[in-house]
């Protein structure tokens, strides 16, 4: 189910693809998706929940997984990828075989959050109130309030006053 209210701007050059699992893709209240944004419901059943006064640029992908909220006033740069899934790999079986992982908790990102552009956002990322991720991330963990945080591994750079 895709339930996108009515001030919400979509472009028409984005893919956002419907669930054949029971997923939601809900986005909110003047909330902008750019084009070449692309919602793939797949890895679960999570629902993909954008907040209101959000923006989306261009290039990020979002797979639905274990589900995905972001809260309202959450900024997002250009091509960022949202993974709240991990396959399964452990057997010496085909890779392709073997499922996914247990959820990690999905992806939650609260309000007032900037990400910035190329960063990848893995299950079980929590980015609390404020905090910004510096272009090219890679975030697997929680991230506190109002912290300034970068690089591969994640790592504290500083916070805002």
């Amino acid at each position: 189910m895709i339930d996108l209210h009515p001030t919400a701007r979509i472009s028409p050059l984005s893919d956002i693809e419907d669930s054949v699992r029971g997923s939601r893709i809900v986005v909110g209240e003047a909330s902008v998706i750019d084009s070449f944004v692309k919602v793939k419901p797949a890895g679960g059943s999570g629902d993909l929940e954008i907040g209101r006064f959000c923006y989306v640029n261009s290039g990020c992908v979002f797979y639905t997984g274990n589900g995905i909220r972001i809260a309202d006033n959450v900024l997002i740069a250009a091509n960022c990828t949202f993974a709240p899934v991990n396959h399964a790999f452990k057997d010496k079986d085909l890779i392709r075989e073997q499922g996914f992982q247990p959820s990690r908790g999905g992806i939650v990102i609260e309000e007032d959050v900037w990400i910035g552009a190329n960063s990848v956002i893995l299950d079980g990322a929590i980015l609390r109130k404020g905090c910004v991720i510096a272009a090219g991330s890679i975030v697997r963990g929680d991230v506190d309030a109002y912290t300034i945080c970068g690089g591969n591994p994640l790592r504290r750079l500083g916070e805002r006053s």
